[in-house]
């Protein structure tokens, strides 16, 4: 999946150094550029990809090096505890920090580099987008190739969707592989697939001889990933970038259209499988990274998530713990068996039903439940895009304990989920969840939820944002944002960077409810009672021209933006400003697009910087 943000076919040369035995050691040449080679005192350990009999391994500092590593941005500390040494990014933005604190735990990072997407606007064939990703890529290596935790520079992720045949994605993705060997002879490089079908693997073979590693993100296949990989012609070593519950694509729905999500004790066992058959004792694997070291809203509210809010851990912690160390853990996460409805799934709104639970404590501790009652998209994405947090509706829950809640359904007709959080009060949980749909019942609200005042979209604290800066538009392979830049905030410890690298055409970023929605679906804030929406602003050199808005579904889109406003055409300063668009007038019972910005090309690149975005 996608998490996230935004030439020679020739082959590089290496040098074959035999070594005792059969043991061969690949090491990419220096290239001519010394000075850009050139490593400080403080440089990282080297990390070399060895080929032994028909395998590989990595070594750092001298020493092997298996990959037990999680992507996601939860407690690497708890990821340390429990036998973890790697984390995972999918981009460069907010890279330093990750580095930093990796470096203080004795963990590693592979570091991602962003490549764009077709269906996301990047067009392989336009000059300017692939020099201006080959710039930021290029700028991205010399800034952190001499952090000590870095081991892997990871090029792109699931790029080759929909582009698997077109040769200038493959050029660009070798291009910058070798410019990352050039200035960094002391990381391999790697570049992730969504799975192994087609003739992906193929091409990679054929196109990019400076890949030295290829990343393979796989779910419901995860367990025969391996076995796969080398049926499809592969013969570069891999590791598993993404791995754990079968996504809501691979799974039967039931009769409207919901994929029934496996509880948390069920998942553990897709973890274990994946981590048996496909990463330990393959000659061609270097480890792994599991998914998600965190929680996030991505198809429900608990489907990737390996831990809860509270940052309690879930059963495939325990999995993957007793595979990376050797051990189980001392406490091990509650299991529930079962959950259930008394009746039928399908029921008139407003009508009463009850669910069951079994659930138990390993330890034998005493459980709390927690039951929520959530509506449910519509549709699902798949690309791993940020999404939309539903409407709870805490009312609905009528009686509860550790056993059983009874619901009262809402009046609205539609989808839902009924969540059951179990927690044994020592950080540790499970969860399961029934999808239950309402028949008849009044249409969706026209009016999005209401909001509590101010409403953040964006300041450095805001965990699930009210909306989310998923609506690129215009010529989006020039647009770089990094939401945690931390030089010269507003206030805080970061901001966010925005930069638009053409000089010409035009490009902005609207900030969504949901994620990557121009008008389909339901969703939106009441926003009613704001009087103003306010944001700091500065321009990088000064004059950088930059229009600010809210609101850009018009009447034509199913589920529109029931007020608009705009600052146009700002010419910025160099130093922080406040600017305001007054709200005064406007119905704001459903705004859709909470925030947007826009640049047209100024003949140059253009960087500015945003914070403390908020309706007040």
């Amino acid at each position: 999946m996608n998490h996230s943000q935004s030439f020679s076919l020739l082959p590089s040369f290496f040098l074959f150094t035999a070594a005792a035995g059969s043991l061969i050691v690949l090491t990419s040449c220096a290239h001519s550029d010394t000075k850009a080679a050139a490593a400080p005192a403080n440089a990282a350990l080297a990390v070399r990809l060895v080929k032994s009999g028909g395998g590989f391994h990595l070594e750092r500092g001298g020493k092997p090096y298996f990959i037990k590593g999680a992507g996601g941005d939860a407690s690497p500390q708890l990821l340390k505890a429990s036998g973890g040494n790697s984390i995972r990014t999918w981009g460069s933005d907010g890279l330093g920090p990750v580095l930093t604190q990796a470096q203080s735990l004795g963990m590693t990072v592979t570091a991602g580099i962003w490549l764009g997407h077709k269906d996301q606007g990047f067009d392989y064939h336009n000059p300017a987008q692939v020099a201006a990703q080959y710039k930021a890529a290029q700028e991205a290596i010399l800034k952190y190739r001499d952090s000590p935790s870095l081991l892997i520079w990871a090029i792109g992720n699931e790029m080759e969707n929909g582009s698997e045949d077109d040769p200038a994605m493959w050029k660009a993705i070798e291009d910058i592989a070798a410019i990352a060997k050039k200035l960094d002879p002391n990381h391999p490089t790697m570049t992730v697939f969504a799975e192994v079908g087609g003739n992906k693997v193929a091409q990679l073979n054929k196109y990019c001889p400076d890949i030295d590693i290829l990343g393979i993100n796989s779910y419901a296949g995860a367990s025969s990933v391996a076995d796969r990989y080398k049926t499809a012609g592969g013969v570069k070593p891999f590791v598993i970038t993404e791995f754990g519950p079968p996504g809501t694509w691979e799974l039967p729905k039931n009769s409207w259209g919901a994929a029934p999500e496996p509880t948390s004790t069920e998942k553990a066992k897709f973890y274990r499988d994946a981590y048996e058959k496909s990463v330990l004792g393959q000659p061609l694997s270097l480890g792994s990274y599991t998914f998600l070291w965190g929680h996030k809203q991505e198809a429900t509210a608990t489907w990737f998530g390996m831990l809860l809010p509270d940052g309690s851990k879930l059963a495939p912690v325990d999995a993957l713990t007793q595979l990376w160390s050797g051990k189980a853990p001392a406490a091990l996460c509650p299991a529930i068996d079962k959950i259930a409805l008394d009746g039928p799934d399908k029921v008139p709104a407003g009508s009463q039903i009850t669910a069951t639970l079994a659930a138990s404590s390993p330890q034998k501790y005493p459980l709390t439940v927690k039951w929520v009652l959530q509506g449910d998209p519509d549709a699902h994405l798949t690309g791993g895009a940020p999404e939309g947090v539903p409407d709870v509706y805490p009312d609905a829950i009528q009686t509860s304990d550790t056993q059983r809640a009874v619901v009262k359904v809402p009046a609205t007709g539609g989808p839902y989920r009924l969540f059951a959080y179990v927690s044994d009060g020592h950080k540790a949980g499970a969860v399961a969840n029934i999808p239950i749909y309402a028949t008849g019942g009044a249409a969706p609200s026209s009016a999005g939820t209401k909001a509590a005042l101010p409403l953040v979209i964006y300041d450095e604290a805001t965990g699930d944002t009210p909306f989310t800066p998923s609506g690129y538009m215009g010529n989006t392979g020039a647009i770089q944002m990094d939401p945690a830049f931390a030089e010269a905030p507003h206030a805080g410890k970061t901001s966010l960077k925005a930069q638009y690298t053409a000089g010409d055409n035009w490009a902005g970023v609207v900030w969504q409810s949901p994620a990557n929605d121009w008008g389909d679906r339901p969703g939106g804030w009441n926003l009613t009672g704001a009087k103003q929406l306010t944001f700091w602003a500065r321009g990088d050199q000064g004059g950088e021209v930059v229009s600010f808005s809210y609101g850009l579904l018009g009447k034509d889109k199913k589920y529109s933006d029931s007020g608009s406003g705009k600052l146009g055409n700002v010419a910025l300063t160099k130093e922080w400003k406040q600017y305001m668009i007054d709200l005064s007038g406007q119905d704001l019972t459903r705004i859709k697009t909470g925030f947007a910005w826009v640049v047209a090309g100024q003949g140059h690149p253009v960087t500015f910087y945003l914070d403390d975005i908020a309706y007040r």
